[in-house]
């Protein structure tokens, strides 16, 4: 056996022991926020809102169709619904609250303060997303998001990588091709760095 052939058994035993490594402790590359979750100041559930009641996701985040970010509804557009809607108590919303949630959200509007909600999406600074191409192109929220309307508390479902965004650009352009369409989604670098 010459030095070439010991080196590169090695290099593919090296390669191989270090690929178990990486599936068994279950390593994410820089960046990837999948899984987080993070408790908010008020327990706000999607499985409910988005979930059970079957709210549009632009009900709330009206900034999605029009603009870069989806944007959280500041606490007066949700007491909007909350000063008519009965809760699940039964009980008239503003006479009794049962719900220490309800309750923390009057509490926000009445003084003025906005809800501090912890950002769970967040993407580098040098990449732009623009939601309102996705949205008005009939791409479902949930196709980044995961499947929103069944979390209790909302997680990046995704990695949210470059892989991911080129993998799903392609896959498009593949559809519209076989259509007879030019295809629309980019795949240049300039469409999401700046």
């Amino acid at each position: 056996m010459n030095v070439r052939t010991v080196l590169l058994a090695g290099a593919v035993a090296l390669l191989a022991s270090l690929t178990i490594f990486a599936l068994s402790v279950d390593l994410k590359l820089l960046g990837d926020n999948s899984g987080y979750k993070p408790a908010q100041p008020i327990a706000y559930s999607h499985a409910l809102h988005a979930g059970e009641l079957r709210m549009d996701c632009l009900f709330c985040h009206t900034g999605a169709e029009k603009g870069r970010h989806a944007g959280i509804p500041p606490a007066s557009t949700c007491m909007k619904c909350h000063e008519v809607v009965v809760n699940r108590a039964g009980t008239k919303p503003g006479v009794s609250d049962p719900s220490p949630e309800i309750a923390r959200l009057r509490q926000a509007v009445q003084s003025g303060q906005p809800i501090a909600w912890v950002r769970v999406h967040r993407l580098p600074a040098h990449v732009q997303f623009p939601h309102s191409r996705h949205v008005n192109a009939g791409v479902p929220c949930q196709a980044c998001h995961g499947e929103v309307q069944g979390m209790e508390r909302v997680e990046q479902a995704r990695p949210l990588n470059m892989g991911e965004c080129l993998a799903c650009h392609r896959a498009e352009n593949q559809k519209q091709q076989q259509a007879g369409r030019a295809p629309g989604a980019p795949t240049d670098c300039t469409a999401c760095h700046h």
